[in-house]
């Protein structure tokens, strides 16, 4: 009988794809787009990153998203808008919020009520936000602030340095606590509030400013009389 014919030779493994490079960039990148664009740093960051840093392939994708139009626009005068009001249930928390944009149309249009109206529940769901952006927080209370934190146990035993650092890193945490626009967004958290306020700029056209805002709670100032 003939001898059997020998198997065939397995098919050689597929090779595999080379991973990919991290995106090179530099500091001046990340400035020269924000200064093209008008976005954020972090949106100029996320923008470089997910196009392996081509600045010019990054304005593109920062225009495509409605952040660098946005950014564009932060310039403008926005004097109209409306205040908008939120009771919490049981009337035990009440919140007041200034939101201004360019026009009185924009102020008076469904987008823009319905902005305002999130904001203030978002201020209502927020017990730590006193302000409306991290610039607007109290300097006196961020001194008194950081005065605690140096004299904390924990860092005691730490070089000056690195006590420095640390407590550098503390106040920034707690300096994004009492900013709105730092929140995850009520509605969507895996947006900040400033995230969905650009969106909204660029939905609308018009620049839109988060002014001022108050939050009272029934009894809150009853220690101090």
């Amino acid at each position: 009988e003939p001898a059997p014919a020998p198997a065939p030779a397995p098919e050689p493994a597929p090779a595999a794809e080379p991973a990919k490079a991290a995106a090179s960039f530099t500091a001046k990148d990340v400035q020269a787009l924000r200064r093209d664009t008008g976005a954020g740093m972090m949106d100029c960051k996320k923008a470089l990153i997910e196009n392996d840093g081509d600045v010019e392939k990054a304005t593109i994708w920062l225009l495509q998203k409605g952040i660098a139009s946005a950014g564009k626009k932060a310039g403008r005068i926005a004097a109209e808008g409306a205040v908008g009001q939120y009771i919490h249930m049981g009337a035990r928390t009440g919140v007041l919020i200034e939101v201004n944009c360019e026009t009185d149309f924009v102020a008076r249009g469904e987008v823009f009520q319905e902005l305002v109206a999130d904001l203030a529940m978002q201020v209502a769901a927020s017990e730590s936000v006193n302000c409306v952006s991290t610039e607007d927080v109290d300097p006196v209370f961020l001194a008194k602030e950081r005065e605690i934190e140096l004299g904390k146990e924990d860092l005691q035993s730490k070089p000056e340095a690195i006590r420095e650092k640390m407590v550098d890193g503390r106040m920034a945490k707690r300096v994004r606590e009492l900013a709105l626009l730092e929140q995850p967004f009520i509605k969507n958290q895996d947006k900040t509030v400033n995230q969905i306020l650009q969106e909204t700029i660029a939905t609308i056209g018009e620049n839109i400013k988060g002014r001022r805002l108050v939050r009272d709670n029934l009894g809150g100032g009853l220690g101090e009389r």
